[in-house]
């Protein structure tokens, strides 16, 4: 018989080995589920795994990795932090699209002039769009004691008919031909964000993302604030007699997170995407959930993370062109990874025992 007995301490050993783990176990259960389609297991796997790295053509999807990675990295960065304190933010999505709604919009409207000033008020307004739509859940959190897991998650739904509505109405492009979708940024020099090595897939929402990783890991080591938010997740009740408001973290935490991934949505808008289009929400803000565990909430952890779960968006781009793959296969492929982690999460905490069962 098969019990759990909880560990004493966590598993610092399972605490890292599950992520690997989780992995593994997904390429495995990944594979039997390609070879139920009729697919070869091994030739998907490596499809989405090994040719981009190491392929012919791995000159060019090393650049994407960089274009995928980056939103993860910088949304999965802000939430880590808000689930770390015990504030889930499930609704980064609503906050990337507005983000990049409110970037788009100032844009815009200067068009066609030219001016160094334009893309940096660009960048403030995506920030404050995403931090403006957290800060709903906040606030409705910390005055009324409503739960912001249903509230910023109901908010991406009112973002994505927002979304609709500002692609069919006032930002559409007046020249489209009545085509929904606004002008392309990335076609307007003042507000576009191009590579800055060409062909690197480096734009400047990847080296936000790599600042935000450094930010964050200084802010958790070495700053009272992040001493704050580890306290507040593991000992709430030693956070209060510590003299941290719950309230005060909850805005806080939220509202960083939204910004974050407001500027993910600017960041993509202008640059990789290039417009504000009907489907202009990629799920980036509910992948970034599985980046941040995926990741143990460290940022540098989320770092790796975030660059495991771009080579599964390009690979599986790559296995659907090359092997006939349909893209829902890829999107369950990417949804074991959470499930696994979750599963194997187990093992930091609790310990698998064995027990004879005694004869009567």
């Amino acid at each position: 018989m098969l019990i759990l007995e909880k560990r004493p301490s966590p598993s610092r050993f399972w605490q890292g080995a599950t992520p690997v783990l989780a992995v593994a176990l997904t390429m495995i259960a990944g594979g039997v589920m390609f070879a139920i389609l009729g697919k070869n297991p091994f030739e998907a796997i490596r499809t989405i795994f090994w040719d981009p790295v190491f392929g012919e053509f791995a000159w060019y999807f090393r650049g994407q990795l960089l274009v995928k990675a980056g939103p993860l990295i910088l949304i999965a960065v802000g939430l880590s932090l808000g689930f770390r304190a015990g504030i889930w933010n499930i609704g980064a999505e609503g906050q990337y699209i507005m983000g990049a709604i409110f970037g788009a919009a100032v844009g815009l409207a200067f068009y066609p002039a030219s001016g160094w000033f334009i893309f940096p008020l660009m960048v403030l307004a995506g920030g404050f769009g995403g931090w403006l739509w957290a800060m709903i859940p906040a606030i409705l959190r910390t005055k009324f004691r409503t739960n912001e897991i249903l509230v910023s998650l109901l908010l991406v739904y009112v973002a994505q008919s927002i979304l609709s509505s500002m692609a069919l109405g006032a930002l559409r492009n007046p020249e489209g031909g009545g085509f929904p979708g606004s002008r392309n940024l990335s076609q307007y020099p003042a507000a576009a964000n191009p590579e800055i090595i060409a062909g690197s897939g480096m734009h400047w929402g990847v080296v936000a993302a790599f600042i935000a990783v450094i930010a964050a890991y200084v802010l958790l080591q070495r700053h009272i604030l992040g001493f704050h938010i580890r306290l507040a997740g593991q000992a709430p009740r030693a956070a209060r007699f510590a003299g941290v408001s719950p309230d005060r973290l909850v805005v806080l935490c939220m509202g960083i997170s939204g910004a974050l991934a407001g500027l993910a949505g600017l960041f993509e808008v202008s640059g990789p995407a290039g417009q504000i289009s009907i489907d202009f929400a990629s799920g980036y803000g509910f992948t970034a959930i599985i980046v941040a565990f995926l990741g143990r909430l460290n940022p540098l952890g989320i770092l790796l993370a975030g660059l495991l779960m771009a080579l599964t968006y390009v690979g599986g781009d790559n296995a659907s062109t090359n092997l006939g793959l349909p893209s829902a296969s890829i999107q369950a492929f990417q949804g074991m990874l959470l499930f696994f982690l979750l599963a194997v999460d187990l093992l930091s905490n609790y310990r698998i025992k064995f027990l004879l069962k005694e004869r009567a």
